[in-house]
């Protein structure tokens, strides 16, 4: 099969959808078979899960001849995080505060500040000026986390705040956010899955489908609609445009993902029980 986007981001979908409730742990061969249903190689998955294990999101044991591969503290954060946003049943309730933070970090740090945008655009918030970012989110524990990984306290200054400018906040929101950009996104979403979703509940119900292609299909839905956690600030229902389409399109993932789930699982299943990890998972957790 011809590869489809980057083998260290499919990783992550596949920790972040199924290993990590499977005790979190997967043999190196089970995952190099997985990703070869997307046409990866094995040579691509070991430079892509060590590359992980670099930057702290997973950690290795090798038990006997095999190693095995499971997230770190940090990695299951960030999953837990992005599972939440993915799957979400409705916008985030809203207090009428705005969280403000303004960093000053000096130019022989620059690499932090380089990953603490990153980060902020993750987490949703809006550059409102040079190095001031806002969102209406409590994201309070983030922002802790984030000081902390990065040691930066000395640099960050953080507010929870009332907006009491002359403009309304829908302003404030364009200035920060460009939600009809994101709003495109979305309706191209639509009209690409929503065919697709017709068309493949079609083969489901004349049992064409196998559990190989629902899992590469689920897996590549995951995929896709996980981008939307780097453009889509998650703003609460008073903050969004009237025609938004973040709702539909959430609606159709959801609609399309519970389609081709049970299968998919069945195959990962399949391909997870042979790195007998149910015997090596105490030892690792030790």
């Amino acid at each position: 099969m011809e590869k489809q986007f980057n083998t260290r981001s499919m990783i992550f979908t596949l920790f972040g959808d199924y290993i990590r409730h499977y005790d979190n742990v997967i043999w190196i061969g089970s995952l190099i078979r997985l990703l070869e249903e997307f046409g990866h190689n094995e040579q691509s998955v070991r430079a892509a899960i060590s590359r992980m294990s670099k930057q702290g999101w997973v950690k290795s044991t090798k038990i006997g001849n095999k190693s095995y591969y499971s997230l770190t503290e940090q990695g299951q954060v960030r999953m837990e995080e992005a599972s939440q946003r993915i799957y979400k049943t409705e916008h985030p309730s809203w207090d009428g505060n705005w969280r403000i933070l303004v960093y000053t970090i000096p130019e022989n740090k620059r690499h932090l500040r380089d990953e603490l945008r990153k980060e902020l655009v993750w987490s949703g918030f809006g550059l409102l000026s040079n190095s001031c970012w806002i969102t209406p989110n409590p994201l309070e524990e983030q922002v802790n986390r984030l000081i902390d990984k990065y040691h930066i306290s000395d640099y960050v200054s953080f507010f929870n705040a009332s907006y009491i400018g002359k403009n309304d906040e829908e302003d404030l929101v364009q200035k920060c956010w460009s939600l009809d950009e994101v709003n495109k996104k979305y309706q191209q979403f639509i009209q690409e899955y929503s065919q697709r979703y017709v068309i493949d509940k079609n083969k489901m119900e004349k049992d064409e489908l196998s559990d190989g292609s629902c899992f590469v299909k689920s897996a590549l839905l995951v995929h896709q609609y996980r981008k939307f956690l780097f453009i889509d600030p998650n703003l609460p229902q008073e903050l969004l445009p009237k025609k938004w389409l973040g709702d539909s399109a959430a609606s159709l993932f959801n609609d399309y993902y519970q389609l081709l789930i049970h299968p998919a699982k069945r195959f990962f299943e399949e391909v997870f029980r042979q790195g007998e990890v149910e015997k090596v998972i105490e030892e690792i957790k030790r």
